[in-house]
């Protein structure tokens, strides 16, 4: 089984401030984390990955300081990590994240089961993943809270 999670790096939620004039999120001075949210969908994965075998690969697109969270999924067990960085990304809307993102799940190729975290916590859109999933023309399920498998289908329970 070949799972891509798919990652950010966001601003420690304990450290946030907003910019009084633009209404954004001040990342300077703020400590930079793995997006909690995409933490669970590493842990789930890696769990499948114990129950069946195969890979993890996760991939993140920011800034270059962006490897650090690649390096601590690696940490946790991931086997493979891809960095998308590039200037014209920066500042990049859901929509065009999403193009890049799925056409990262492209060249990997082969993959069975693509992982998002429900949203970032920087952005708090939750578009990226199911936007992922129409450009892919595949199947999505959100607000997933548990997931299974018998190494052939996987059994996704979702909240509603």
């Amino acid at each position: 089984m070949k799972i891509v999670v798919f990652v950010k790096q966001v601003p420690n939620t304990d450290d946030v401030q907003l910019d009084p004039k633009t209404g954004n999120l001040r990342r300077d001075g703020v400590e930079s984390i793995l997006n909690p949210m995409d933490a669970n969908g590493v842990e789930a994965a890696l769990q499948l990955k114990a129950k069946f075998g195969g890979t993890v690969c996760v991939v993140s697109m920011g800034l270059p300081m962006a490897s650090a969270v690649l390096k601590k999924c690696l940490a946790m067990g991931a086997d493979e990590a891809y960095l998308l960085t590039d200037r014209p990304f920066g500042g990049a809307d859901t929509l065009a994240t999403s193009y890049t993102l799925a056409q990262a799940a492209k060249k990997i190729g082969d993959f069975d089961l693509l992982i998002c975290g429900r949203l970032a916590t920087d952005g708090d859109t939750a578009q990226t993943g199911p936007s992922m999933a129409e450009k892919l023309d595949i199947p999505q399920l959100t607000g997933a809270i548990a997931i299974d498998g018998d190494g052939n289908d996987v059994c996704i329970q979702k909240e509603t």
